[in-house]
């Protein structure tokens, strides 16, 4: 079941590229998410191949209290779809809607929270290596600041890709992210394609500086760079040429 909801982590929930271990935890309420992307999962997840799967997905929905559902489907974000697979259940949109839209509507992770001032890089990395994938998804979207740090250049594109789904993500944290040259070029091409992120000056300079984003993402960026960044990347050899030398031409044009 497809209820139109697009983010980067259902897509790979709906091209098949979570594992059953994972695919279970989501269904079971575990994947504490943004509330639209939780009940995208919920139901998507219903019908799942796994009967298992597809049976712990309807329990979890059952157990959302039956206000906060109304309420969230009252929301004006909430697709036609998505209320329509609801009101097959006989469930319909409150009068008012939910105000607090990035609170997932039910979640059953026990991970203690750990609040960031206690937290520091050597602590956070010992408790994440013995985490299984599902628990690190949700480390990703609901733990500590440090532990997005690590869990966002996780090999396991599941992984890192839930940094970016996390209603804790700061602003300069994904500043620091566009920065980093040691994450996939998937998160930078995702964060390059957030309307809401891009409006943010800092990190449009950071990804058409930084040598892991896409060659075509960088290119596109270079419209939106002022004059002074624009020098400094013409002269960036740790960037590809073909960058440069369009950075160096724009200089000359603005001229």
């Amino acid at each position: 079941m497809d209820v139109g909801v697009k983010t980067p982590l259902i897509d790979f929930f709906r091209r098949g590229e979570a594992a059953r271990d994972v695919r279970l935890q989501a269904a079971q309420g575990g994947l504490a998410t943004k509330a639209n992307e939780q009940m995208a999962l919920l139901v998507m997840l219903t019908g799942d191949a796994d009967s298992e799967v597809a049976a712990a997905a309807n329990a979890t929905i059952g157990m959302i209290p039956p206000a906060a559902l109304t309420a969230y489907l009252a929301r004006p974000e909430v697709t036609e779809d998505m209320r329509n697979f609801f009101a097959g259940r006989g469930v319909a949109p409150a009068a008012e809607a939910a105000t607090e839209v990035d609170k997932p509507l039910v979640d059953t992770a026990d991970e203690p929270e750990i609040a960031d001032e206690e937290d520091d890089e050597s602590s956070a990395m010992q408790r994440l290596q013995s985490m299984t994938v599902p628990q690190k998804m949700s480390r990703a979207m609901k733990g500590t600041r440090e532990e997005r740090a690590i869990l966002v250049r996780d090999p396991n594109k599941l992984i890192s890709v839930s940094v970016l789904s996390s209603p804790k993500l700061t602003d300069s944290e994904v500043e620091a992210i566009a920065k980093m040259s040691s994450v996939s070029e998937e998160i930078l091409r995702i964060i390059a394609n957030n309307r809401n992120w891009v409006k943010n000056y800092v990190v449009v300079a950071a990804l058409a500086r930084n040598p892991k984003t896409p060659l075509p993402v960088s290119m596109n960026l270079l419209n939106r760079l002022n004059e002074k960044d624009l020098k400094v990347l013409s002269t960036n050899r740790n960037v590809p040429e073909v960058l440069r030398t369009t950075a160096r031409k724009k200089v000359v044009i603005e001229k």
